[in-house]
């Protein structure tokens, strides 16, 4: 309702309340001695109960929404956002500046996305109050800095904001701030720690170093790209999501240092409530952060005043208040998954984890209802009897009854955290329901052993017992397998809605992974509250966190490589309905025993279809290979054979994360020589892709600088890390494992060759490979152009039997110097759907004229150059 007019949500909330009150008058209790028998009020009280609570809190919600919405499109700030009006504004921050990637490799200018609140607004003609969100979209190194609450003064212009947010107006702003005010004590604080702990960190590798920070109090500002890649698509992402199972660690911390100083247990609340706001102030209010915050306050409170604490009740009442008072959340994916995820660990983990431990109702603890009506600190509660024993509820300070304390999102419980301040904690088996026994199931309602007078032994039901205990787990075993399967499942419609895909491989990593999260996240928070005071100290806990953090890095990495490791979906409602549809064919089928049977029995010779006998009919890379064009999407990424796990490179691609999985298939961990044709983004952008855990021995680039910006922002990578960078004439050449290279143009003593349009310059100054092997040859030809491609010809003879097109099959091709070369195949790095109409139909045409054959990575994937055994180059491809 966010992109709605304000009137359709008064409507809205008026509608429905209307709909709650005829409800309410219809299915109202009839007086005493009165017999209802109209059909409407036959619903049952509890149903009734739920129908009008969801109701009144749907009508709350839409009112709210309208309400905001009025604020926000009304006044000054709307009206001059729709003027694109040019103002100077102060204005507070509300979060740290989010850095963006650079789109280009043109404009390398630091750009920052940057919520805030508007204070002043003024034009030429008037200055005015105002305190209404925007957001700012800045460029510039100033704004990397600045903290939340400090307010700044900036010129710029003023634009409508995309429907559906939460803000009344985009403040487009290309100067740097001038500094009104500092941030807040707690904000300078948090600020210390979080850049205390970034400075720590630098012991580590890159990867572990940008991980840590981002486990700890969700600062990923230096995450790796491919990190970040391998958590999403390995169903990690909630490690560097701060949320419950952070706050389950503080306020378990506080709650165990109030104990020794021999605090109450209402202080002991209070103090754990604190600790827990002062957190979320250093690791930002985020969706899931706030949901596990007002989750813990309620346990906090629950423990403070002796009450029983209710998860589900508490996931109830925190989603409830959220939507009322930041119904923005409600477009948000983040805080959709945090609350699904939570919801699944609380209703489904309990009940599947007992399942695991093989209990029934008949062996299960006796309900704590009693325990929990007197509330005691201590570890035993006294029973009927007068003995001290160990009560269920009265073991930890926050737990009371068996209901449970609040829990944690997905993230929380599935990285393996400790369970604190009921915000982790799965619930015990039975907890917030009725257990009902069967005597005829063998199934007694009171304890083992009693069956009743009238029961009998069934053979039946002593087999279907039997079976059901040859598995029994241990109860940290039994946890650990329940909570993440499911969170995995809660989740999984969220997933298909917000990204089109499955993730089987989620529950295994997240339970590999698990015994390291702990370790690490505890020793980064000593780490980050260290550091501001003594950063030798920080640093000597850094190290050990960081062979945890690089165990996960390890599982990330691995887990990526399984097959099917995501499986694509189709995104939105469709995705959605066809996920219902294939759970409304699952459940009867998976209920029935023979047709379960035949179900896992297709299912394991599937998987053994994929984990054995795909690898080794269709194992990539193909053996005998000696070139792989790497699917880059639109740019170039080549990988020349340089023996075992070594290869030369040519070019990078656009995006370091491709360009990376590409060379993890390959197996190449060695680079000798690495070729950057010309300064071009969608050639050189995935350089830190190919430096990430390999050696690189030496960069060739093009002589001629034709592009200064961009080429020095490649030297200066190199340099950092002590690559040596060379220019090379024609004619030199090099030898590795079953590759001969020669380079063949640009002419360092030759001019710039101008072309047709603005780039033309720098893609014929494109360095120029021929590639030799003992079954043929293949010529690397850069970007060229026409007046390129003919100056070689002219200057050179060059044969080759596959030729890597040039420039991406553009228009801009010389059909003499194509016909010179006299190859078979063509090979064309392009991506899908890209907006410059590559390849050209004319391109496309000339080269089948000529009698070549046409291999694109848009519609085959990587492609293989491979030597047959009886002699020539074949290409063979790996598929989309």
């Amino acid at each position: 309702m966010l992109g709605c007019t304000a009137l359709v949500g008064l409507f809205t909330a008026a509608g429905v309340a209307t709909v709650a009150a005829v409800m309410a008058w219809r299915t109202r209790q009839p007086p005493k001695g009165r017999t209802c028998t109209e059909p409407a009020r036959r619903i049952s009280p509890g149903w009734r109960n739920i129908i009008l609570a969801t109701l009144i809190g749907t009508a709350a919600t839409a009112a709210s929404v309208a309400l905001r919405v009025h604020a926000l499109t009304t006044g000054p700030t709307a009206e001059l956002a729709g003027q694109n009006a040019f103002i100077t504004a102060q204005i507070a921050l509300t979060d740290d500046p989010r850095r963006r990637p650079n789109g280009t490799g043109r404009f390398q200018l630091e750009s920052y996305v940057i919520p805030a609140t508007l204070k002043i607004l003024q034009t030429s003609t008037t200055r005015q109050a105002v305190d209404v969100p925007i957001t700012v979209f800045a460029t510039g190194p100033a704004w990397r800095t600045l903290l939340p609450t400090q307010e700044v003064e900036v010129t710029g212009r003023l634009a409508k904001p995309t429907p559906g947010t939460s803000v009344a107006a985009i403040l487009l702003v290309r100067q740097a701030p001038r500094l009104l005010t500092p941030p807040s004590t707690p904000h300078t604080a948090a600020g210390a720690i979080r850049s205390g702990l970034r400075s720590a960190a630098d012991v580590l590798p890159p990867d572990q170093r940008g991980l840590l920070p981002g486990l700890v109090v969700g600062d990923v500002s230096r995450m790796d790209p491919q990190v970040t890649a391998d958590f999403r698509e390995a169903g990690l992402s909630h490690l560097n999501a701060v949320s419950g199972a952070n706050l389950a660690i503080v306020a378990g911390a506080a709650l165990a240092l109030s104990r020794l100083v021999g605090l109450s247990l209402p202080l002991r609340a209070g103090f754990a409530a604190v600790a827990m706001l002062a957190f979320t102030v250093v690791a930002r209010p985020s969706p899931s952060v706030l949901r596990a915050l007002l989750m813990g306050l309620a346990a906090a409170i629950a423990m403070g005043t002796g009450r029983s604490k209710d998860g589900v009740a508490a996931l109830s009442a925190t989603v409830l208040f959220l939507m009322l008072f930041v119904p923005e959340l409600a477009r948000s994916y983040g805080f959709a998954l945090s609350v699904t995820a939570t919801a699944g660990i609380l209703l489904l983990a309990p009940r599947w984890r007992d399942e695991l431990m093989g209990k029934n109702s008949a062996e299960e603890d006796p309900s704590p209802t009693d325990a929990a009506d007197a509330p005691t600190p201590g570890p035993t509660a006294v029973s009927a009897g007068g003995g001290g024993v160990p009560a269920r509820g009265a073991s930890s300070t926050l737990r009371g009854r068996e209901r449970g304390p609040a829990p944690a999102p997905t993230p929380d419980v599935m990285r393996g955290r400790g369970a604190v301040a009921g915000l982790a904690r799965v619930p015990e088996s039975g907890e917030g329901a009725c257990v009902v026994g069967s005597a005829s199931s063998g199934r007694g309602s009171s304890g083992a052993g009693e069956a009743g007078p009238a029961s009998q032994p069934d053979p039946d039901a002593s087999l279907e017992s039997g079976r059901r205990r040859v598995v029994r787990l241990p109860r940290w075993m039994a946890e650990a397998v329940a909570v993440p399967a499911a969170a995995q499942l809660a989740v999984t419609p969220v997933l298909v809605l917000m990204a089109g895909q499955l993730t089987p491989v989620a529950v295994v990593a997240n339970l590999l992974v698990a015994p390291a999260v702990a370790p690490a996240t505890l020793l980064g928070f000593g780490a980050a509250l260290v550091a501001p005071v003594w950063l030798d100290g920080a640093r000597m806990l850094v190290i050990p966190a960081g062979y945890a953090v690089g165990w996960i890095i390890t599982v990330s990495r691995w887990a990526v490589t399984v097959p099917f490791a995501t499986v694509p979906w189709p995104a939105g409602l469709a995705g959605l309905g066809l996920l219902l549809l294939a759970v409304a064919v699952a459940v009867p089928v998976m209920r029935r025993r023979a047709w379960r049977a035949v179900v896992l029995t297709v299912a394991g010779a599937a998987l053994v279809a994929v984990l054995v006998l795909r690898p080794i009919a269709g194992s990539w890379p193909p053996k005998g290979w000696v070139m792989v064009m790497c699917d880059v999407g639109q740019g170039d990424g080549l990988v020349i054979s340089a023996g075992p796990g070594r290869g030369v490179i040519v070019d990078t691609g656009p995006d370091p994360v491709v360009m990376d999985r590409c060379l993890r298939r390959l197996g190449v961990s060695d680079v000798p020589l690495l070729v950057l044709t010309h300064p071009h983004a969608d050639h050189v952008d995935g350089l830190p892709g190919v430096l990430r855990n390999r050696r690189v021995g030496a960069v060739v680039v093009s002589p001629q600088r034709t592009g200064a910006r961009s080429g020095g922002r490649i030297t200066g990578m190199l340099r950092q890390r002590g690559i040596p960078e060379w220019t090379v004439p024609p004619g030199i050449r090099w030898r590795f494992g079953p590759s001969e290279l020669t380079v063949l143009a640009p002419d360092p003593a030759a001019s710039e060759l101008h072309g047709q349009g603005e780039g033309s310059a720098i893609n014929n100054s494109s360095v120029v490979i021929h590639v030799q092997w003992r079954s043929g040859s293949m010529l690397l030809g850069g970007d060229l152009e026409t007046e390129a491609q003919d100056e070689l010809a002219r200057r050179l003879i060059v044969r080759a039997d596959i030729l890597k097109t040039p420039h991406h099959g553009s228009n801009r091709q010389s059909p003499e110097f194509l016909a010179s070369l006299g190859a078979r195949a063509a090979l064309i790095s392009v991506g899908a759907g890209n907006d410059y109409g590559h390849p050209a139909t004319s391109t496309l045409g000339l080269l089948r004229r000529l009698g070549l054959t046409i291999h694109r990575t848009d519609q085959s994937g990587d492609l293989a150059v491979v030597e047959r055994e009886g002699g020539g180059l074949a290409v063979v491809p790996r598929g989309p």
